[in-house]
């Protein structure tokens, strides 16, 4: 306790002069808070990088069939329905995670929602990915057949990253996930 005033250190300034400080230093804290919200373990695991090719390759499927006279077709609106909302709704859980929202909603149960929503995803980019390719052959004769079999193949690939993620999700729904009835109880 005798070298406790020797540890303090004290500094005095106006009022005018903190304000002036805060204002140079606004945008370097506001990167700090930024990088302190963001889940970085988050981005390097296998889960997030497979979100990021949900994203990136469900935009390519349906950028190359919006590119095309896909009304012709009734069977393009359920695939264009699918992507477009899949992709917005994968898009959304993305940052969710990535900025924290579980820790902030801790009344969802985060590793079954997105277990629930990667299979759910999964099953309905099935169906869309069997009527694009269904759909590819009255194309053929036309410029926008390669549009419509690249879609194909896409959504052939999403359909997959769609499985990878509900297993990945199963796994961590299943996993050790810190269920207190089984940890508590005496052995």
């Amino acid at each position: 306790m005798a070298d406790f005033p020797s540890k303090v250190t004290t500094e005095t300034s106006s009022p005018n002069s903190q304000n002036s400080q805060q204002g140079g230093n606004s945008l370097r804290g506001l990167a700090a808070n930024v990088t302190t919200m963001v889940d970085m373990s988050f981005i390097r695991s296998i889960p997030a990088i497979l979100m990021m090719a949900e994203i990136l390759l469900g935009l390519l499927q349906w950028a190359l069939i919006a590119s095309a006279p896909y009304t012709l077709l009734p069977a393009y609106g359920w695939v264009m329905f699918v992507a477009v909302t899949l992709w917005i709704l994968t898009t959304i859980l993305f940052f969710m995670i990535l900025f924290g929202a579980q820790q902030k909603l801790t009344a969802v149960p985060w590793p079954l929602t997105v277990m629930v929503y990667h299979s759910a995803a999964t099953v309905l980019y099935l169906t869309a990915f069997l009527a694009n390719a269904a759909s590819v052959r009255p194309y053929y004769y036309t410029y926008f057949y390669g549009h419509m079999a690249a879609a194909a193949f896409f959504g052939a690939v999403v359909t997959v990253a769609y499985g990878a993620s509900a297993f990945f999700s199963y796994l961590d729904w299943k996993g050790d996930g810190g269920n207190a009835a089984t940890s508590t109880v005496p052995t």
